[in-house]
């Protein structure tokens, strides 16, 4: 009994944007009580999960959320109060049930998934077990090697660039808390060389810098003088970019203004793979617009053997759409974003599948986020090898960094003087196509040479 849930109760917050979220909190017989904060993104892909908002123009711009609260305190928390808690599956169905909609509209997405979030951490809680020991049991020790955003474009700047994120990943550290230190040193290496060329160093909604660069190369040579600056190589860091593509795709065209071009899907694969062959770039998110599969089918042809193509808009961690993908031949990995489905049995089930399937999964933040870092948890649980949480600025984004930093020391403390293994982290290893796994082998052997 003392395991079963007793309330449920919701209230609107702010996520880092100043815009309104919701915080849901479960209590359980027991008196224990556990919180889950929901994120909000701005590029969203059309068959993402319905985020539900209040649309009254005069209150917060339309962006309340009150009626999403309203729905867990009258509805939601009604039909699971009595429910044990550590049955998490039966949780997620009963909302997804009550709700009764494709896509979540009913109830609200973000309603359902602070729940679902809620009451896994208030089951890990009961249990007095971490949440990522709860999400993978014994198994998950693998610190993920992050993605970490320095240069901000698209919808998360007002600048001049098309592609949404210009991000650097540590693959050459031994260690999480070494990698992170590698892309700090580099994110402040750039700032200096922005300072140098009189440049903006203010940031964007992912704490990467918005300042105004002419081109897609421009950042990318400037991103590379940054990681020189610091002290390191392209071997010891590389490059991933989210071009979020659906953002100017039109009419069969993409549209780089900055660069006063118009592509053909054909010439925007081209355009890629010569990014790919001309700089360290080792992933490339949504390099073709979610409703383009024809260019999909191209690029993924082209470059499925040198990087990871990631289908973030092409799949909104849908089981459905990841399974066309597959059947298609479609990218090589999935960004995960749990409130693109909205509960987390949906969002382990994807996971499964693309693991299952040789897709990379990627863990990912939103744009619009919170201080809550449940996804720091979910990359180790599920073993991901990869997370996606924005710059090494804004506490929303740092607060996931620190809880990663959090969660290998507790590992290396539990294998502390024993045999085995405590936190590993695979840096190039997390990136392992079969390209990259072949790569990634000579260069050990190179080393032990």
């Amino acid at each position: 009994m003392q395991e079963k849930i007793k309330n449920i109760n919701a209230r609107q917050i702010l996520d880092s944007r100043g815009t309104p979220t919701i915080s849901v909190e479960i209590e359980l017989n027991s008196g224990l009580r556990a919180s889950a904060s929901v994120p909000s993104g701005a590029s969203t892909g059309i068959n993402e999960a319905y985020e539900l908002r209040d649309n009254e123009k005069t209150v917060y711009m339309g962006r309340g959320v009150l009626c999403a609260v309203k729905n867990v305190k009258e509805i939601i928390s009604k039909a699971l109060i009595g429910t044990s808690v550590l049955e998490q599956r039966k949780i997620d169905e009963i909302l997804i049930n009550i709700d009764d909609s494709e896509n979540k509209q009913n109830l609200g997405a973000n309603a359902i998934l602070g729940v679902s979030l809620a009451a896994s951490r208030a089951a890990c809680k009961f249990l007095n077990i971490p949440l990522y020991k709860y999400l993978g049991g014994i198994n998950g020790n693998i610190l993920p090697t992050p993605m970490i955003n320095i240069i901000n474009g698209g919808v998360h700047a007002d600048n001049n660039l098309e592609f949404q994120e210009f991000m650097i990943t540590p693959t050459g550290a031994d260690s999480f808390h070494s990698g992170l230190r590698m892309a700090v040193e580099t994110f402040y290496s750039l700032k200096k060389i922005l300072k140098e060329e009189n440049m903006i160093t203010s940031v964007g909604d992912e704490g990467g810098f918005a300042t105004n660069i002419k081109s897609t190369r421009e950042a990318l040579d400037m991103i590379i003088a940054a990681i020189n600056k610091a002290g390191y190589t392209t071997e010891d860091i590389k490059i991933c970019l989210d071009v979020a593509s659906s953002e100017f795709y039109n009419e069969n065209y993409y549209e780089l203004k900055s660069e006063n071009l118009k592509l053909t899907r054909l010439e925007m694969a081209t355009y890629i793979q010569n990014l790919v062959e001309d700089y360290p770039i080792i992933s490339v998110e949504d390099p073709m617009a979610e409703q383009d599969y024809e260019g999909w089918k191209i690029i993924t042809n082209n470059l499925k053997d040198k990087c990871l193509l990631v289908g973030d808009d092409l799949f909104t961690t849908n089981v459905k759409l990841l399974s066309e993908g597959i059947n298609n031949n479609l990218a090589n990995a999935i960004l995960i974003k749990p409130n693109q489905i909205g509960t987390l049995t949906e969002t382990l089930e994807c996971i499964k599948l693309a693991q299952l399937n040789g897709y990379k999964t990627i863990i990912s933040h939103r744009s619009g986020e919170t201080e809550d870092s449940f996804i720091s948890d979910l990359a180790v649980g599920i073993n991901s090898g990869l997370i996606k949480t924005g710059s090494v600025t804004r506490s929303e984004r740092c607060a996931k960094y620190n809880r990663l930093l959090e969660i290998e020391g507790e590992l290396n403390r539990e294998f502390q003087g024993c045999r085995g293994e405590g936190a590993r982290y695979l840096g190039y290893g997390s990136y392992n196509n079969k390209f990259l796994k072949w790569n990634f082998c000579n260069m050990n052997c190179n080393k032990r040479n």
